[in-house]
């Protein structure tokens, strides 16, 4: 600067001073690290939640710093609130309380006395309902057709980023299309909220596939890729999925989703080698393993539905064993009804009927044959005993 104004007068250098150090603080960095675009927040009440609001200052160091908050909805701005959050290293944390619905604009501004420093702000953000998908290939991206939401309200997560829902899902096996779009458009319809999902599904995994790293079988699913065996004979999990589910859960924190949607089952049901088919009685064991270890490794016991799935081909359209399976998870209170994807059959099915996957119509049927069941959940005094109150 004053290399560039050598005749600066003493009054001009001081008023340019002034103005320099004004700068530094308007400019101040106000960096969101949570929430992030896009993401939807599980409501803790059918009308509030609550969203962490996570960042730094820019300081790097200790103390505390005024913010404001406020959020804008369909143009209209909610009254400014204001909080004294303490930092550590710059680095600040706190919550607040906000409607269910979306999308907001959340705006947040850092004030030193009455003067505005810095200021940051989330153009999307819902308060709505979240879900982990997983299971096998029809939970995942191997539909016929590729899916995208149409309502603007449904959206996915990453592990790091949120973003519009549109196949194929990250997280999840596949190219291809997903139930997922459809599911979250029918049950935003049907709430009127948001809908977030975390998908995680891998093709062609038999549950035994899913067991914690250890868990020992005594006959192995048809691929082995994540088992393995041993001199006794016996096969054990390597547990690489297992961890991976851990791991797509854990960062949502607790109650930070309503439930998890398992969907899988074709990979133990009628195997063309019979030694391979795994026997109902152990496929309820070995799922309420997975179910219950989940739970104890996050914290918590968010819900499970668990769907009627055994679906091959025609010809080869239902394991009444592993449905009975299925159906005694409910009944014992280890996971919630899902739907019966068995019964989606015909042009419903890929390859003209003729294939395991779902078709572009039978993708949308089997959302929302998801968002009927989930959603007649989450209206009964049920839901809200569960997964929102932990």
């Amino acid at each position: 600067l004053f290399n560039h104004a050598p005749t600066m007068t003493p009054l001009r250098c001081l008023t340019a001073c002034v103005w320099s150090l004004s700068l530094g603080l308007t400019a101040a960095e106000l960096h969101l690290s949570s929430p992030l675009d896009y993401q939807v927040v599980q409501r803790r009440t059918m009308d509030r939640g609550t969203v962490t609001l996570t960042g730094t200052d820019g300081s790097l160091v200790d103390g505390a710093i005024s913010l404001e908050t406020r959020f804008v909805a369909d143009g209209r701005p909610s009254p400014w609130i204001r909080r004294d959050t303490p930092t550590s290293k710059g680095q600040f944390r706190c919550s607040v309380e906000m409607p269910a619905g979306g999308w907001f604009r959340l705006e947040v501004r850092q004030r030193r006395g009455d003067s505005m420093v810095a200021q940051a702000h989330i153009e999307h953000l819902g308060i709505g309902e979240v879900f982990v998908v997983t299971g096998q290939s029809n939970s995942a991206n191997h539909g016929e057709e590729l899916q995208k939401p149409q309502s603007g309200w449904v959206t996915t997560f990453d592990g790091m980023h949120w973003r519009p829902a549109l196949d194929p899902q990250p997280g999840a096996s596949g190219d291809g299309g997903s139930f997922l779009p459809a599911f979250g458009d029918a049950l935003s319809r049907r709430l009127g909220v948001p809908v977030g999902l975390v998908a995680c599904g891998i093709g062609a995994t038999s549950v035994r596939e899913w067991l914690p790293k250890g868990s020992r079988f005594p006959n192995p699913p048809t691929l082995t890729h994540r088992v393995r065996r041993l001199d006794s004979g016996e096969w054990e999990s390597d547990g690489a999925a297992f961890e991976g589910l851990v791991a797509r859960l854990t960062p949502l924190g607790p109650g930070g989703f309503r439930a998890v949607l398992w969907h899988q089952g074709e990979s133990d049901a009628n195997q063309a080698d019979a030694s391979r088919t795994l026997a109902g009685a152990r496929y309820r064991e070995y799922l309420s393993t997975v179910i219950q270890e989940s739970r104890r490794r996050i914290g918590w016991e968010p819900p499970w539905f668990v769907a009627q799935v055994s679906y091959h081909v025609p010809g080869d359209e239902a394991s009444a064993d592993i449905r009975a399976a299925q159906a005694s998870l409910w009944q014992e209170g280890i996971a919630l009804e899902g739907p019966d994807s068995d019964a989606l059959k015909g042009p419903l099915r890929d390859s003209g009927g003729k294939g395991v996957h779902f078709s572009g119509p039978g993708l949308r049927e089997h959302g929302k044959r998801w968002a009927d069941k989930v959603g007649a959940w989450i209206a009964s005094p049920a839901a809200h005993r569960n997964s929102t109150t932990q």
